[in-house]
């Protein structure tokens, strides 16, 4: 298969384009600032249609991961950047599979687990999850991140309405771990490794995850599978509390001390490197509904296994 990865330069896509290269499969990831890479990097600017239309016409899969990095503060600025470099991108992509004399079969859409509510008590799945933006306790940041996140689905449903031929999934992901350095685990990982890998807040907030080799699997599993349309969380099905989370990555990594952070210390830090609390404090309760249901399995469905396999993975590359 070709398969095009349009903002496929950061952790999530080189993720991807790894195993999909590794399969056999020719990839081109489509970057703003393109560099050598293992795959064919192609430009394009994420804004208007280009020469790079072509990489899209005869391809089977487009994988559109575009948008700003989330891992900045919401200033009035970067909220328009976050809006705006997910919005136009995809409708872009809109255009340029519409343009396209052969299109590809799938279109494969990034969106966010966060677009569901801050609860503690009941699951999310597609069906029966609440959206979020109406909750009393939640920080503006929040309701902004659900904004971004609805009209980011709205840009590839109204996309996807005026398309033939080509199925649009919306991948509702949550926090790949992977070994990589960088990434979300790396960062976690960090945390326990000096000392400060005890509860964050209260730490009742639920996280939402998915191993990175389930990650790639899943997403293999919906471009196979031609009755997965619309809505698909990817995540796994065992959720769990910050406290208890942290609680068994601390003894996959064999740390005996782990610090708590109260939630007035996480605002400090977060405000000290320019970023947001909203990854730390938000609970996500989000499950693999429509995954489920469809027949596929998970092979690390539970955080104390994923963990282990994640802190051996991460050493070997340390060695």
């Amino acid at each position: 298969m070709k398969i095009v990865i349009p903002g496929g330069s950061g952790q999530v896509g080189s993720i991807l384009a790894r195993a999909f290269q590794a399969r056999g499969d020719e990839v081109v990831v489509l970057s703003r600032s393109p560099e050598p890479a293992p795959w064919r990097v192609a430009a394009w600017n994420g804004v208007s249609t280009g020469p790079w239309m072509a990489e899209l016409d005869g391809a089977d899969v487009v994988i559109n991961l575009a948008g700003r990095s989330v891992n900045c503060r919401y200033t009035p600025a970067r909220r328009r950047e976050l809006l705006e470099s997910r919005v136009r991108s995809t409708r872009v992509i809109g255009e340029a599979i519409a343009a396209a004399r052969r299109p590809p079969k799938v279109w494969l859409q990034a969106s966010t687990a966060t677009i569901y509510a801050h609860q503690y008590d009941s699951p999310n799945d597609e069906r029966t999850g609440r959206i979020g933006g109406a909750e009393v306790d939640a920080p503006d940041a929040w309701r902004f991140s659900i904004e971004v996140a609805r009209a980011w689905e709205q840009a590839a449903t109204e996309s996807a309405a005026t398309l033939t031929g080509t199925r649009m999934v919306l991948l509702r992901s949550a926090m790949v771990m992977s070994p990589d350095r960088g990434g979300v685990f790396d960062a976690f990982l960090r945390l326990v490794r000096w000392g400060l890998g005890g509860a964050q807040g209260d730490g009742r907030q639920f996280v939402s995850w998915i191993h990175d080799r389930d990650f790639v699997r899943a997403v293999g599993w919906i471009i196979a599978h031609e009755e997965l349309a619309g809505p698909v969380n990817v995540a796994s099905p065992g959720p769990l509390p910050n406290a208890e989370f942290l609680g068994l990555l601390r003894r996959a990594w064999g740390a005996r001390l782990g610090l708590p952070t109260p939630r007035v210390l996480l605002e400090l830090g977060a405000w000290l490197v320019r970023t947001e609390t909203e990854l730390l404090l938000k609970s996500r309760r989000v499950t693999p509904g429509r995954l489920s249901e469809s027949g596929f399995e998970f092979e690390f469905s539970e955080w104390s296994t994923a963990a282990a396999d994640l802190c051996r993975r991460w050493r070997g590359n340390t060695e």
